[in-house]
């Protein structure tokens, strides 16, 4: 891939969006991946990420990985992941030679990364990925929280695995309290991408088997919404950091524009993101337990 710039899918939505000129202006967050000096720095402290691909059926995921600081090791243009999906986890083996996300996060300070680019090799314990792009995102909208620094790995034996072909009541009463969620995109041919999506807990609405959630105000490059509008594959992951669970979800989804200061739209962009799920993965037992949190100070009420 090694492609620069914006592709079509980010162009259209900016443009609609009125912001062609300030977005020109941060074209280079997407120049060529260089791992070295602070991201290098930040992705070695780092004990949880997130990471999106697609399974051996070619459905698309986001999955999360945890390990201790340093299992994120980054060198020129190369990250090497030492986690990987657990047994059970849709991305559990993910075929190498597809393009991943990858998303760095630390809540307690409010700071992520993105590591875009090629899975080149994947064994029982590692994933090297060759990056196209890596860059960092502002702190809006991420709940501070603190994770249990407990063993990051843990024992396997409690982890349950369940999979569904539509969101159960369990699952729509976890997206109800939630106030972070993953969001996977992805490109017929400029990669794939993890991004972070926060608010108050009730941002993300369910209706009729389907979800949606109002667009936020952002750095305007529109990465993940260009994706959309190029390829509707997307892929859902809610962490419950009170019972060490998590949901995958995987679908599709589509980009809205709705008119001024309807009701729903929080961010007052006009903007929303509907989701039709197609399959779903819930595991508990996971080491995600984390104290707080304490909301952003950006999230906008609901509507």
């Amino acid at each position: 891939m090694r492609t620069s710039g914006f592709h079509d899918g980010e162009r259209a939505v900016q443009r609609r969006a009125g912001v062609l000129e300030e977005a020109s202006g941060r074209a280079g967050m997407l120049a060529p991946a260089q791992l070295d000096g602070g991201i290098s720095r930040f992705l070695a402290a780092r004990d949880l990420a997130a990471l999106t691909g697609r399974d051996d059926e070619g459905r698309l995921w986001t999955s999360p990985l945890r390990g201790e600081p340093g299992f994120l090791v980054a060198r020129g243009s190369t990250l090497r992941v030492r986690a990987v999906p657990r047994p059970g986890d849709p991305l559990h083996r993910l075929p190498e030679g597809q393009p991943v996300g990858v998303l760095a996060l630390d809540l307690a300070i409010r700071r992520r990364v993105r590591v875009n680019g090629t899975l080149v090799h994947a064994t029982d314990h590692e994933l090297e990925i060759d990056a196209d792009q890596a860059y960092g995102n502002c702190p809006r909208y991420i709940q501070q929280r603190h994770l249990d620094h407990g063993p990051a790995n843990g024992g396997d034996a409690a982890v349950v695995v369940r999979h569904h072909d539509g969101l159960q009541p369990e699952h729509l009463a976890l997206i109800a309290r939630a106030d972070t969620f993953l969001l996977g995109t992805t490109h017929p041919t400029r990669g794939t991408d993890t991004s972070h999506r926060g608010g108050p807990p009730g941002f993300v609405r369910a209706e009729a088997g389907r979800l949606w959630w109002p667009d936020y105000p952002g750095n305007n490059l529109f990465n993940s919404l260009g994706n959309i509008v190029s390829e509707p594959a997307t892929a859902l992951l809610f962490l419950d950091f009170v019972a060490g669970a998590a949901l995958q979800i995987s679908g599709r989804a589509a980009l809205e524009w709705t008119p001024p200061d309807q009701a729903g739209d929080d961010g007052g962009t006009g903007r929303r993101v509907r989701f039709t799920p197609a399959h779903v993965v819930a595991t508990t037992g996971l080491p995600l337990r984390a104290s707080g949190p304490a909301p952003s100070p950006y999230n906008p009420p609901l509507t």
